[in-house]
């Protein structure tokens, strides 16, 4: 499978404190805020650019994610997220290796529903070790989206 490191998400309380932090201590670019809400997942969030690097600065309100900050609090890093050219072939990757491939909620993902709230197509591994999540993202649609959001 061809992946390429993306970006990691971090678990923040108050996502424009979050940012103004980050602006001002690392100097980052930061988006403007973006809404995730599927199936009772509900987060604000907001992606942190300091020159090529990137990580999403993620502030839930309802759903699994709330339930992980309540207990285990803001700035965990609770995914790394890679991009991938071929979505599908990741997909059928992971299948063949005998995963199946989640949505955001932990639901069994089918093939033909890798498209997202945000646009780009997205494939999640099940959790095998505690709270960490992995996250695959579609290149090009990835790209484009982060494009987007600061402009």
């Amino acid at each position: 499978m061809e992946l390429k490191f993306s970006h990691v998400d971090v678990l923040v309380k108050n996502l424009e404190e979050a940012c103004a932090y980050y602006a001002q201590i690392l100097q980052a670019r930061i988006s403007k805020t973006l809404v995730w809400e599927r199936g009772g997942l509900h987060v604000r969030y907001a992606i942190a650019l300091i020159g090529a690097e990137r990580f999403m600065l993620v502030q839930p309100l309802a759903g699994n994610l709330k339930a992980l900050l309540d207990c285990a609090g803001e700035g965990m890093i609770y995914r790394h997220c890679y991009s991938t050219p071929d979505i599908e072939k990741a997909y059928d990757e992971l299948i063949a290796a005998g995963v199946q491939p989640e949505d955001e909620n932990g639901k069994p993902l089918a093939r033909a529903n890798l498209q997202s709230p945000s646009g780009t197509r997205i494939i999640w591994l099940p959790k095998r070790f505690g709270h960490f999540s992995i996250e695959i993202l579609e290149d090009k649609a990835l790209e484009a989206f982060i494009e987007d959001a600061f402009a």
